[in-house]
């Protein structure tokens, strides 16, 4: 399965979210104003950023899907990433919206007691948000999607976040009403750490940066193969989904043309096989001494 067919399936699991995000949001926010529930408000809130951030991973895995072009050498890659970074802008401006409304009612001492309906709503919706959950997990797995898959822990956490604003709503029965607004303030922090974490993975993405023990797994893999004296200046980036790889290898300076293709050939390969890396650029100088022991022979 290609890289763009992998990308329009995961489009099935943007519109799953986003269907039961509207749904979810406008029950919550109708019956929250209903009930008088500051917990159930903001979990309502909270499905409204979620909308928007599955709107964003939904565009970004179309605009990804677009071919090379003139203008674009790699591909469209990193539109998802760009879309995840704007979502984050509006989670956190929602969140902290929550986090003032929920600070003023708790130290306002004006408390209600919400109805008991406020707090069934958010554990059915608790239920709903972990079966759309399991779905995109499964999904992201079976066609290698990062955005889909950060969507799933997006819904997950919405799922905990409804258990959360359901057990605040529960206190609140039995006389401790400050408990359903610290419930929303709880979800507003929520909000807006979500918000955070999807903000600084994606700035560290688009700024090349990458994880160094991967780095150092793939060094390891390409010096390990036996025409490869030692792997130099190994670097790797992210671009959408895709990993790109960089590197040079000191080979021994008498071989032929024909044979240092066919080591780049083989870790090229090798790189696809063990690390699922397909786009490599492979750059080789002699080694000074091929006398010499490889590194970590006997």
């Amino acid at each position: 399965m290609s890289e763009y067919e992998n990308l329009k399936k995961g489009e099935k699991g943007a519109w799953v979210s986003i269907v039961a995000y509207i749904v979810l949001a406008v029950t919550k926010l109708v019956i929250a104003s209903i009930g008088h529930s500051d917990a159930l408000r903001a979990d309502g809130l909270n499905n409204t950023t979620d909308v928007v951030a599955s709107v964003a991973v939904l565009v970004g895995l179309k605009i990804s899907r677009k071919p090379p072009d003139e203008d674009h050498h790699y591909g469209h890659f990193r539109a998802e990433t760009i879309a995840s970074m704007i979502a984050a802008f509006i989670m956190m401006t929602v969140g902290i919206e929550v986090l003032i409304g929920t600070f003023q009612d708790i130290f306002s001492n004006e408390f209600t007691e919400p109805s008991m309906l406020t707090g069934w709503t958010a554990l059915v919706a608790a239920f709903v948000m972990y079966g759309v959950y399991r779905y995109n997990l499964a999904l992201s797995k079976r066609v290698d999607s990062s955005g889909l898959y950060a969507a799933a822990q997006d819904n997950r956490s919405d799922a905990l976040v409804s258990i959360g604003a359901f057990f605040g709503i529960v206190g609140a029965q039995f006389g401790a009403y400050w408990l359903d607004p610290l419930a929303g303030f709880i979800v507003g922090l929520l909000i807006c750490k979500t918000a955070w974490n999807i903000f600084r993975s994606s700035t560290h993405t688009l700024t090349d940066g990458f994880d160094e023990e991967e780095l150092q797994a793939i060094k390891a893999s390409i010096s390990n193969h036996p025409g490869v004296w030692s792997a130099e200046d190994v670097k790797a980036r992210l671009q959408g989904n895709r990993t790109l790889v960089e590197a040079t290898i000191l080979v021994k300076p008498d071989i032929t043309v024909q044979e240092g293709h066919d080591i780049t050939d083989a870790v090229e390969l090798m790189l696809a096989e063990e690390h699922d890396i397909h786009y490599t650029h492979i750059h080789i100088e002699p080694y000074s001494d091929p006398d010499k022991k490889r590194p970590g022979d006997e």
